[in-house]
């Protein structure tokens, strides 16, 4: 079943910025563009911790991690920076082999910006003590033009 999306005047100069796979995705969403845009930060963030939960790390291995996380974030659509940082109060010291943890979600420290046309969504994860809860969460909302 296929149907066809007309796209607000409003949303016109941003369809000059659009390419084939953003016209295709457009359309299968019944959201606007700010729901759209904590949509995708959500996922993200969805995926920082699914992903990478698990995981085996030690203090020689934290940074590429690191890095390794907030680069898969930041290829999927829509992200326009990712970082990704984990506690590092976890690790003892290396006496061999067998000194390395696997990631948890308290661990994890994320900010992840998603922008979709002209609105930019900050989403944040963080350990939250009070709750004892790695807590996923918009922290800003941010809209252009």
């Amino acid at each position: 079943m296929s149907q066809t999306w007309e796209i607000p005047i409003s949303d016109a100069r941003i369809v000059e910025d659009m390419t084939d796979g953003d016209r295709g995705a457009m359309g299968r969403f019944a959201c606007t563009r700010r729901e759209r845009a904590i949509f995708e930060a959500g996922i993200k963030m969805a995926t920082i911790y699914h992903q990478f939960v698990g995981t085996p790390v030690n203090q020689n291995t934290v940074e590429s991690l690191e890095r390794v996380m907030s680069e898969a974030i930041s290829v999927q659509p829509y992200v326009e920076s990712a970082v990704v940082r984990v506690d590092r109060d976890v690790f003892n010291p290396l006496e061999d082999r067998y000194c390395y943890v696997s990631l948890t979600g308290d661990m994890i420290d994320a900010v992840v910006v998603v922008a979709v046309g002209p609105v930019r969504v900050t989403a944040e994860m963080r350990y939250d003590e009070e709750m004892e809860y790695p807590l996923m969460y918009v922290s800003g909302i941010e809209e252009t033009g």
